[in-house]
């Protein structure tokens, strides 16, 4: 049960990144010049109310240094660079592995 939900998860996070992938690369056609959005900056645009709610937690329960440091800087990444590792761990974590048997097949 946990392994579809982490699999569906990841299937989820790879639509997402293929999206803004295809944003990004339709920005730099119009632009004749390479563009890639940061997800802070797609995050904004979506909804800054969540955005401005999730600084505000990660500052208060966990640490400052914590969203100066970790959090701001996966933030600066690329957004489909972004979820697509998340959706690599999450599907890495949710993989079952075929069972190996006891002889070669010929």
């Amino acid at each position: 049960m946990f392994r579809f939900i982490f699999r569906l998860a990841a299937m989820v996070a790879l639509s997402i990144s293929v999206i803004m992938a295809v944003l990004d690369a339709t920005r730099t056609v119009a632009a004749s010049a390479l563009v890639l959005t940061p997800l802070n900056t797609s995050w904004l645009a979506v909804s800054p109310d969540t955005r401005a709610e999730f600084e505000t937690f990660v500052r208060t329960k966990a640490s400052p240094l914590l969203w100066d440091g970790a959090v701001a800087w996966v933030l600066n990444q690329p957004g489909f660079a972004v979820f697509a590792a998340l959706a690599f761990l999450l599907y890495a974590i949710g993989y079952r592995r075929q069972p190996r048997g006891r002889f070669a097949a010929n």
